[in-house]
């Protein structure tokens, strides 16, 4: 029969009992650290776009409200258009102008030719002429002031040739290229098209599907060019996850992985590892100027630092978060290929996921 443990017996079984559960749980938590980490230190988000009007006027129409549902390409608000078409009317006009000037300039070429050739005619007369005249002057036939009037008519024939091809060069270079490549009618197709795409600016419309946050607007508001009037929230979800350095040792894209919302407590989700962030702000060097900021701590064990990765849901279920906010909290746990490392890995979010019931 053995005999009663004393109370320094008792308590030295218990001292006993829990150093071993101490070491077993220090175990327990390096060999999951390194080989089934998790981290509650995960968040959606979702990508938000600025609307912004690429013009400035009133706003006549909105045409949505806030937090609603929107497809891409629908009207979400219209900006007062008749500046706009005044605008396109006068390019039109203005093009319409070209293209006149442009048949001027060719009828002004047209006849400078026919001018030239007249003036060519006249210059080949007088230079016949005073071929003769040379002849005739030397058997006294004619007079010297004969002579002298042929040779100045000879001169101005050469003057207005010269004269007529000076004109013809500088409507033609005036006049340009015919067709599209012709200068002015390129201009001028450059302004049309220009306050064509201002017109187009009128409508604001959703660059993609997603929900309109934060509007501010209302009819009667004076639109700023390059100010953004509203959000538009994307449906689809970026979930990323804050790991230590040495936690991602194993890790590779497409390893699998359970995630468990905070919104959604005792639910567990299948998900995959999709891509890693190039790094983190620790790690990002400015061109400032300045000099290199020394890291000082006094902590012989300094914070571990920790790296983000990306997740993926899988299955059908992944666009049935496209409710949850952006900045909604979730806890990630990377699941190992071996079978009770995966055990005890689907164990521990699934115990989390019980928890959020509580926190």
């Amino acid at each position: 029969m053995s005999q009663p443990r004393t109370p320094d017996q008792q308590f030295a079984r218990y001292v006993k009992v829990a150093i071993a559960l101490f070491l077993l749980l220090f175990g327990y938590f390096i060999v999951a650290d390194l080989y089934m980490p998790m981290t509650p230190q995960a968040r959606v988000y979702h990508q938000v776009t600025q609307i912004t009007p690429q013009i400035s006027g009133d706003i006549v129409e909105v045409s949505v409200r806030n937090n609603e549902q929107v497809k891409k390409g629908q009207l979400l608000m219209r900006i007062d258009a008749r500046p706009f078409e005044l605008a396109v009317q006068k390019a039109e006009l203005n093009l319409a102008q070209v293209k006149l000037q442009n048949q001027q300039l060719d009828a002004e070429i047209a006849a400078l030719k026919a001018d030239l050739i007249a003036a060519d005619a006249q210059l080949d007369e007088q230079q016949r002429l005073y071929a003769r005249s040379n002849a005739l002057l030397a058997s006294k036939a004619i007079s010297v002031q004969q002579s002298d009037e042929i040779n100045a008519n000879l001169a101005t024939a050469r003057a207005q040739v010269s004269t007529v091809e000076a004109k013809l060069q500088a409507a033609k270079i005036k006049r340009g290229a015919h067709g599209a490549d012709n200068v002015a009618l390129q201009q001028a197709k450059n302004a049309l098209e220009a306050a064509q795409l201002n017109l187009s600016y009128t409508q604001v419309i959703a660059p993609h599907d997603g929900v309109v946050s934060n509007l501010q607007v209302t009819t009667g508001t004076y639109a700023k060019a390059g100010t953004a009037i509203t959000g538009l929230v994307a449906n689809r979800l970026d979930l990323a996850a804050d790991f230590r350095e040495k936690s991602l040792y194993h890790v590779h894209v497409g390893k699998a992985a359970l995630v468990s919302f905070d919104a959604l407590p005792g639910k567990v989700f299948n998900a995959h590892v999709s891509e890693f962030a190039a790094g983190s702000s620790d790690g990002q060097l400015n061109a400032n100027g300045a000099l290199a900021q020394v890291e000082t701590s006094n902590r012989w064990v300094r914070d571990a630092q920790r790296q983000r990765i990306h997740l993926q849901l899988d299955g059908s279920t992944k666009d049935a978060f496209a409710h949850l906010p952006s900045g909604a909290r979730a806890t990630v746990q990377i699941v190992p290929e071996s079978g009770i490392r995966a055990f005890l890995a689907k164990g521990q979010i699934k115990l989390v996921s019980l928890m959020h019931y509580v926190y």
